[in-house]
């Protein structure tokens, strides 16, 4: 049996150490991050038992860590250590989903009790996942990742399930916020190099100057500056999954690099000439039409022939129904989770805006404004379509009742924001019955 990995989080390099040291001689492999940040940065690449981490770190807290691996829903089970612990942060962080809360000073044996089972625990959730895939084909899961009723959706579920297994390099095809690097993480997730590593390269973020150094690594001095030698992406990404996403924006000289690499499946580092076999499936993302810029001379028509195993087209958010509605939902269950908040109930106009918006920016926009409403604040729009930016329509076509509704629903949004939504006060102000403003809100759609 394998050893179980601990990933131990501590702004205090000296704690991690002594940590790290501990945990190896009690038979665990360990990894190390000094923030919660970087902790969330190498999750996926090391793919932790346990997360041990301390509670009160700069920037993000261990709390805040364990609320987002628990978003998540990584099979990883987060033990909380902290030197000035309370009753109610214990039950803050078990509600949350912690395995176990430490206070300092602990008994090193009891921390290596505790860890111990919370491995087991985190190997059972695996095993029962991997049965659960089993028996259904993965498809309930993946439902649950790549979100939507729509046939669209569903085409490109079963697609996903279709190419997972085969060891085929795939071009994911889809407009800015159709969700392409969730895709190619699911290609890599239900695929037998689910337990490498998942490396995800934008290139369009990379100075044309050292792509090739980001990519194919280089030795000590092979130009200037490179001070120390240099694992590149595609050696990081052996024996799993490099994503090449917005690959359209990659200089044809690299293009022409990266070919090589494709086809012998070998790298050679800047500066050196030994070649480094590589095992890896290759997945390349773009929003524009490869084989169109292929064409025009922009993309070389070579690494588009090579690349194009498999191709699939990601839809946009407008041409996907009702999974605007399905996918808010989604969403605003998530952001209220994170922010403490209860979620705000959808009035028919909010459902009529998502339906009628045309989502340029897709689901990214969509996540964006589901994490808006569920602030609920006066500053973020009351409304979807506040949030949306949708101006009220003009007065021509309307009936006097929906004029006179609309100018309603003004005076009592105006005046919760006046009286920070004290319902007393602004019947108050508007000398209306708390009962009667109480109906008046719910058939206007006016939420506090």
């Amino acid at each position: 049996m394998n050893e179980p990995i601990v990933l131990i989080v501590d702004d205090e390099e000296m704690m991690r150490t002594a940590l790290e040291q501990w945990l190896r001689l009690s038979g665990f492999a360990t990894a190390t991050a000094a923030d919660a940040e970087e902790a969330l940065a190498s999750i996926d690449d090391i793919h932790p038992h346990v997360v041990l981490t301390d509670v009160r770190m700069p920037g993000l807290s261990g709390l805040d860590l364990l609320r987002s691996i628990a978003e998540r829903g990584l099979p990883t089970e987060i033990i909380l250590i902290t030197g000035h612990g309370d009753v109610p942060m214990a039950v803050e962080a078990m509600r949350a989903g912690a395995f176990d809360f430490l206070q300092k000073p602990y008994v090193p044996d009891q921390l290596v009790n505790s860890i111990t089972r919370a491995a087991e625990q985190a190997r059972l959730k695996r095993e029962l996942a991997d049965l659960r895939r089993k028996l259904d084909g993965g498809e309930n899961e993946l439902a649950t990742r790549l979100v939507g009723a729509s046939p669209a959706m569903q085409a490109l579920r079963h697609a996903v399930l279709d190419l997972a297994p085969i060891p085929a390099d795939i071009i994911l095809l889809g407009e800015t916020g159709t969700g392409k690097e969730v895709v190619a993480r699911c290609l890599h997730d239900f695929s037998p190099r689910a337990k490498g590593p998942f490396v995800a390269v934008n290139c369009a973020a990379i100075p044309a100057e050292l792509i090739e150094s980001e990519l194919f690594g280089h030795e000590s001095g092979s130009f200037t500056g490179a001070s120390g030698q240099r694992i590149g992406k595609f050696e990081y990404a052996h024996g799993g999954t490099l994503l090449l996403d917005e690959i359209e924006s990659m200089p044809l000289l690299a293009q022409a690099k990266v070919l090589r690499v494709i086809q012998e499946r070998v790298v050679e580092r800047l500066g050196s000439n030994k070649q480094i076999p590589l095992d890896l499936r290759i997945i390349a993302a773009s929003k524009v039409d490869l084989n169109a810029e292929s064409q025009a001379g922009r993309f070389r028509a070579d690494l588009y022939y090579r690349l194009n195993m498999a191709t699939l087209d990601l839809p946009p958010l407008r041409d996907r129904g009702d999974d605007s509605v399905i996918l808010f939902h989604h969403f605003l269950a998530e952001a209220s989770r994170r922010f403490g908040r209860q979620a705000p109930a959808l009035h028919p106009a909010d459902i009529n805006a998502l339906l009628a918006h045309s989502w340029p920016g897709n689901v990214r926009e969509l996540k964006a404004a589901a994490d808006r409403f569920a602030l609920g604040l006066g500053a973020t729009g009351r409304s979807i379509g506040d949030i949306l930016g949708h101006k009220a329509p003009t007065s021509a076509g309307i009936s006097l009742a929906e004029r006179v509704a609309a100018y309603e629903r003004h005076l009592i949004e105006a005046e919760l924001d006046r009286h920070d939504n004290a319902i007393a006060a602004v019947a108050d102000a508007l000398q209306v019955p708390r009962r009667t403003l109480s109906e008046k809100m719910n058939r206007l759609g006016v939420r506090r």
